[in-house]
């Protein structure tokens, strides 16, 4: 396994921001799956997962799958009380930090649980008032 997703199963859940940070290359892109628009930007994104790991609970990654630059990640976890499932598409640069990350979810009853909690934590959040621009 790539020293990049070792380290990421081990830190996105924590929703550790700056240990985070250290695995995204400058201009990543992230694609949640609470919305079709993209966050560009170390900084926006890593603010972006810091608060997705503190809505999720109970998430542990099931599987990983993939070799060189391109990876997916099975995890479960539960938003609230409800539960789901989903997947981390992961596109490493030639660094070896990830320059895509792809989030796509299921149950759409708990993607809409995460849409809200999430929009209730960056409203309160300054720094989304400049990373609102990020969005592409």
């Amino acid at each position: 396994m790539h020293p990049t997703i070792a380290h990421m199963k081990e830190v996105v859940a924590k929703g550790d921001e700056t240990a985070i940070a250290d695995l995204l290359a400058k201009d990543v892109k992230f694609m949640p799956p609470t919305y079709f628009a993209t966050w560009t930007g170390r900084d926006a994104v890593a603010a972006v997962l810091g608060h997705v790991g503190k809505v999720f609970s109970d998430f542990r990654y099931r599987r990983v799958m993939g070799d060189g630059p391109d990876w997916a990640l099975e995890f479960q976890c539960k938003v609230g009380d409800l539960d789901a499932v989903g997947v981390d598409l992961i596109t490493l640069d030639e660094d070896g930090l990830i320059s895509t990350f792809e989030v796509v979810m299921r149950p759409y009853k708990t993607i809409g649980a995460l849409r809200e909690a999430m929009n209730a934590r960056v409203s309160t959040d300054p720094r989304f008032l400049k990373f609102r621009d990020a969005l592409a």
